[in-house]
């Protein structure tokens, strides 16, 4: 029996072993799948991490290939795919131009600088006696023009003191200085070609020559010192005007980049809603720049986009809602998910039409002002819940950093529902801005500074010029020059 029972313990001690053997084994290939599964976990949060960071990148890149003017600041003369403009118009299948049953409008008649001219009858009429004449004459014009060099030489005798040796002569008039003397009319004609056509000195003295049939043949030089010219014979009626700026009720402003000997400057304008305007050459933007512009001294309300140096001037500030609407265009096209953009943006094109029916002195229906407000609250507060549920990519911030600013500078984007005399856009001084971007655009870069400078003075000018009742440009900018 004993024997018997030490052959069962041996074999069952051997199970044991075999036991412990196998649950070994088994912990080890545990442990081995347990760190497979980790490896395998790791990765998978290292490939999901990268997934989601070239995902950003993707949404990032995708976001700058598909700016234009319509979702951000981009003007639309620099995109390059341009779209074709849509026209909601319905088709009425009739041809354009003159429509039966409407008066056209014709070409109006000028007065004839010559006799007229009397057509001799047709052979037809001459030959057959049945023809009789009628009551009834047609009469029709042909206009030209043509230039014509207006000369006057002035011819003054010298006469000789023989006791004193002195030579006097007549006194020619003013501005006959020099041999052959240029008079306000040929200067502003070049003048207006070269700063508010656009073209440039070259073109404009060729174009010149070209008129007069080769015999004006005016010096680059003399084009090109115009412009310091005009601006200090205006000096006067450009300091009346910023006086009286600075008492307007509201002021539109807004700058852009210049550009000289390849260094960047700014240009700004201060534009009032009665149409005086003033613009002013920079060589540093922030506080430096708005230092003797307008806005230094003013104390109305101030509309301009979000630039955060402009808030340090004036009294109050209405935020443009076209920049606005861009910028919340960009958030739904890059952040499809998300309903706060959508929801606002037809929220402040709503507010825009209402407040269009209003013109001063009448005042917005405080309730229905109240309501806006309180729909702009709810958005934001939808706003902040999708961003705290979803946050915002990494890589593409600008709609949660465009909900932020709305919520933050709330009194500046709803003022114009107030004050019916502020606008809801800055497009004003976005509008003269173009003129100097025009200009940029064909002289690339300025030499100088002060050519940028006097260039700006000079735009200043016509802008109040044409505010005039009798707007004739080229005859108020000959007696300019004189």
């Amino acid at each position: 029996m004993l024997l018997e029972f030490e052959a069962m313990q041996k074999k069952v001690e051997r199970k044991l072993k075999e036991m412990e053997k196998r649950v070994l084994f088994a912990e080890k290939q545990r442990d081995d799948a347990l760190d497979k599964v980790k490896e395998l976990r790791l990765q998978f949060y290292k490939t999901a991490a990268r997934l989601e960071e070239e995902q950003g990148k993707n949404l990032k890149l995708r976001a700058q290939i598909n700016r234009d003017y319509e979702n951000s600041s981009i003007p639309s003369s620099k995109v390059l795919r341009r779209k074709k403009i849509t026209n909601s118009r319905e088709k009425t299948g009739r041809k354009p131009g003159a429509q039966p049953g409407h008066k056209g409008h014709s070409r109006k008649k000028q007065e004839p600088t010559r006799p007229a001219i009397l057509l001799p009858p047709p052979e037809e009429v001459l030959e057959d006696c049945a023809f009789k004449k009628t009551a009834r004459t047609i009469i029709k014009q042909l206009v030209r023009v043509r230039m014509v060099l207006d000369v006057t030489e002035y011819h003054a005798d010298v006469y000789y003191n023989s006791q004193t040796g002195e030579r006097v002569h007549a006194a020619f008039p003013d501005g006959v200085i020099d041999d052959v003397n240029y008079d306000g009319s040929i200067r502003a004609f070049l003048f207006l070609l070269n700063n508010d056509c656009c073209t440039s000195i070259d073109k404009s003295r060729k174009f010149l020559s070209d008129l007069t049939g080769g015999k004006l043949n005016i010096s680059k030089g003399m084009i090109s010192k115009l412009s310091r010219e005009f601006a200090l014979k205006t000096e006067s009626e450009r300091r009346t005007a910023y006086a009286e700026m600075l008492l307007s009720p509201v002021m539109h402003t807004d700058c852009t980049n210049a550009r000289e000997n390849g260094k960047n400057c700014q240009v700004y304008v201060c534009v009032t809603p009665d149409g005086k305007a003033l613009y002013f050459a920079r060589e540093k933007k922030g506080h430096e720049g708005v230092k003797g512009t307008v806005m230094e001294d003013y104390q109305g309300i101030l509309v301009h986009d979000h630039d955060l140096t402009f808030y340090h001037y004036g009294a109050n500030h209405q935020e443009c809602l076209a920049h606005v609407l861009r910028y919340l265009k960009d958030s739904i096209d890059n952040e499809p998910e998300r309903t706060w953009n959508k929801e606002m943006r037809s929220l402040v094109q709503e507010m825009i039409h209402f407040r269009k029916g209003f013109q001063p002195p009448q005042e917005p229906d405080l309730k229905k002002v109240s309501e806006f407000e309180k729909r702009y609250q709810k958005i934001l507060e939808t706003a902040r819940k999708e961003y705290r549920d979803i946050p915002a990519n990494d890589y593409y911030r600008d709609g949660y950093n465009l909900f932020l600013r709305m919520e933050k500078y709330m009194q500046n984007h709803l003022l114009f529902l107030h004050n019916s005399r502020v606008p809801a856009t800055n497009n004003e001084a976005e509008r003269l801005l173009r003129n100097y971007k025009r200009k940029q655009a064909q002289a690339v870069t300025f030499r100088s500074f002060e050519s940028i400078d006097y260039l700006c003075q000079c735009m200043s000018m016509l802008v109040l010029m044409r505010l005039e009742e009798s707007a004739n440009i080229f005859d108020r900018g000959s007696k300019i020059f004189g």
